[in-house]
């Protein structure tokens, strides 16, 4: 007999004005499964999700839970039928502590009082599960928690609901590789206890490791359906119509190399120690490490956000010292922070203001530019044509693009100040496959244009795939450097410090 679905969603459409956004899309996940759904960016699988949580209803098609026709009017409804979202964008209360975002709306009372109490031991219970109890306080408040760890709070939230069906968005988007084999572990262990897990994905190692069943989604439509999770190639064919070989641009070669661009000597300061590195124009290079090792860190003391307190740093042959991000812009060093919606763009400005927000920011560097620039809108324009940023405008607001075409429009602000060094943090975070070839071979084509690249990234085979070399850190310090295609192995026993066991 075969076993009906816990959920299934049979010939959804959806229309918004001028746009098919979803068009007889079937899809259906069993108890003690884990069904991957992909698809780039624009493919339809936002909306799908919405219309499972009950944010948007279907033009066609319905929803069946465990069999019956179900309309979900509002998320609460699918909530109450057991569909617990997380999602990719955070939905924490940040000055509200750890245990009340957890039991937001659904308080434990205790003779009409709020039993605190209760609620606490329930969250350590549920971040003791997947190895979070020992590092995030249920009394802290989110604020204070770096991304990572608000991550594993929303999957805590969604893990105490005790939902049938977990859909779970770009889950590891910023987890380090530890907190990954964790959160896998935790995926495993909800298989086993007979949830349906919905997960979304752009990372093809992630499917290949986790998934039962593989669903695409291109255009709206379904591309493919795979009842056996098959190579990366066959996924990403689907996706995109070309090779995974083809997403990583070529290692630069010897006579692509030049000077030492940047170097530090000695660099140190609360959160570093010994810090010494040098930095070829022409090269990417990749910093691997796990979370709190450092790598952000160092970014931020080259950055000026929180200077070196020793050492020497030199930056094209002299001697600096930055206190200010003003002062490494000014030098010739540009970052685009891993937060790209937080700390990287004015989300209700246009493109191209977000595009001149730099050189608006530090109007001093403005007269030293020629005109046709970022100085005047048709040099910002040509910028973001050269990047190739997708748009129905340049006057659109910027939180309408996709994230791979808001990470361009943020590097087309940084050529308008013609850097020296270029630091990428989390380049690709929620970002899809073919959006992710796209900025590997941007940062190749700043380098070969004489810039120095710095990548620094949670996504160790994004690293081995895109630097020249590789440093690894640890506790605040560099401990080790690979060579461009290093083994995972390699890099992740110097990040952790473990000696590899013979087996």
């Amino acid at each position: 007999m075969t076993q009906t679905p816990v959920i299934e969603m049979k010939g959804i459409g959806k229309r918004f004005p001028g746009v098919v956004a979803l068009h007889d899309v079937s899809f259906a996940c069993q108890r003690g499964e884990v069904h991957a759904l992909v698809g780039e960016n624009g493919a339809g699988k936002s909306t799908l999700i919405k219309i499972l949580s009950g944010v948007y209803q279907p033009d066609d098609g319905d929803v069946l839970v465990e069999g019956k026709p179900v309309r979900f009017r509002h998320p609460v409804d699918a909530l109450a039928a057991g569909i617990s979202v997380i999602y990719q964008e955070f939905s924490l209360l940040p000055e509200r502590t750890v245990t009340q975002n957890i039991f937001l709306g659904r308080e434990i009372t205790r003779n009409w009082m709020l039993d605190d109490e209760a609620m606490r031991t329930e969250t350590q219970r549920v971040l003791d599960m997947f190895g979070a109890g020992s590092r995030i306080d249920p009394d802290a408040l989110v604020s204070e928690l770096d991304v990572a760890s608000q991550q594993m709070v929303e999957i805590a939230k969604a893990i105490s609901l005790n939902a049938r069906v977990l859909v779970m968005d770009e889950p590891t988007a910023a987890l380090n590789e530890s907190e990954c084999r964790e959160l896998f572990e935790i995926v495993d262990k909800l298989r086993d206890h007979g949830t349906a897990v919905i997960y979304i994905t752009h990372r093809m190692r992630e499917v290949t490791r986790l998934a039962d069943r593989v669903t695409v989604l291109k255009d709206g439509e379904v591309a493919a359906r795979f009842d056996h999770v098959p190579e990366p190639s066959a996924i990403v064919h689907a996706m995109v119509g070309r090779d995974i070989a083809d997403f990583y641009a070529p290692f630069a070669t010897a006579d692509e190399i030049g000077a030492t661009v940047l170097s530090v000597q000695g660099g140190g300061n609360s959160a570093l120690r010994n810090i010494d590195f040098e930095l070829k124009a022409g090269e990417i290079l990749g910093f691997a490490g796990i979370q709190g090792a450092g790598r952000v860190a160092l970014a931020m003391a080259m950055f000026g956000a929180r200077p070196f307190d020793t050492g020497t740093m030199m930056l094209a042959g002299e001697k600096v010292h930055f206190t200010h991000p003003r002062q490494a812009i000014r030098a010739g060093i540009g970052l685009l922070p891993g937060d790209r919606k937080g700390e990287g763009l004015t989300l209700m400005q246009s493109v191209r203001d977000n595009g001149m927000l730099s050189p608006r920011a530090f109007g001093s560097l403005v007269g030293s530019h020629k005109k046709n620039d970022f100085t005047d809108v048709s040099g910002m324009d040509g910028l973001l044509d050269r990047m190739e940023v997708k748009a129905a405008s340049y006057d659109q607001e910027i939180k309408l693009l996709s994230g791979g075409n808001q990470q361009k429009a943020i590097v087309a602000r940084w050529l308008a100040l013609k850097p020296k060094v270029l630091i990428f943090i989390e380049p690709t975070r929620g970002i899809d496959v073919n959006a992710k070839a796209g900025i590997y071979h941007l940062m190749r084509d700043l380098a070969r244009a004489g810039a120095g690249i710095i990548m620094i990234s949670s996504d160790l085979p994004e690293v081995i795939g895109a630097a020249d070399r590789i440093l690894v850190m640890r506790e605040g310090t560099i401990v080790a450097e690979h060579k461009a295609g290093a083994s995972e192995t390699a890099i992740m026993l110097d990040a952790t410090g473990e000696t590899e066991v013979a087996a």
